[in-house]
């Protein structure tokens, strides 16, 4: 399978083309399409010049919107038949790519969550109120869409390509986080979860998810699970 891997990225100069080098490290048949969500940095002249020496690499270069903008902004030019959503601050190791997409390339799953909360891989000990509401807000997923997630608001998401195409996104910032697994349980698709590591940042060191954006997670589920279609 060719695996395409979205990769939006915000002033992330200092591990950007670590995280290419990692997942070309991999051998894959990929396709990697970045999109520098108006960095102030060197993040897009890093990766156009990694993609001048490599084939298969897109940079697409938009005003700064967040996250969920800048994933949908990718969306549209996926190629793959599985896409992984790939962060570019190194929170997350392209080494465990393979086991990621394992069980869809298996036939078994139309998503896979990497999660940080099942244990068995390396954990940085991060921020205790982030623990908590990364549990809260699985819990929450699970009452309103009957689902046993343990890590909702992971960043590390594998799909068959033509069901992310599929999903109605509107969020520009974290909450495409819950919009998309409100949406793919809404569908009851197949989804499976692998242990993956977590390298956390501290605020210090560029993490940018505050609790506001936990209270607009808990706004997006009750949105998605009320919607129509």
């Amino acid at each position: 399978m060719k695996i395409a891997f979205l990769v939006p990225a915000y002033n992330e100069a200092a591990t950007i083309r670590d995280v290419l080098e990692r997942i070309d490290a991999l051998g894959l048949d990929r396709q990697i399409v970045v999109v520098d969500d108006g960095s102030r940095d060197e993040t897009a002249a890093i990766v156009r010049a990694y993609a001048a020496e490599h084939d298969g690499v897109l940079l697409l270069e938009k005003p700064n919107g967040g996250k969920g903008s800048a994933l949908r902004h990718g969306i549209p030019h996926l190629d793959g038949d599985v896409v992984v959503i790939q962060d570019a601050d190194m929170e997350y190791d392209p080494a465990e790519i393979p086991q990621l997409v394992a069980p869809i390339e298996a036939g078994v799953a139309d998503v896979v969550y990497g999660s940080r909360l099942s244990g068995g891989r390396a954990q940085r000990a991060y921020l205790f109120w982030h623990m908590v509401g990364n549990r809260f807000l699985s819990l929450l997923t699970g009452l309103l869409f009957n689902t046993t997630l343990s890590d909702m608001e992971t960043g590390y998401k594998a799909f068959r390509t033509e069901i992310l195409k599929s999903l109605p996104l509107t969020e520009d910032e974290f909450g495409i986080e819950p919009e998309i697994t409100g949406w793919i349980c809404r569908r009851h698709l197949r989804i499976y979860e692998v242990p993956i590591s977590y390298y956390g940042r501290t605020y210090d060191e560029g993490k940018n998810i505050t609790w506001r954006d936990g209270f607009r997670a808990v706004w997006v589920l009750l949105r998605v699970r009320i919607a129509r279609g």
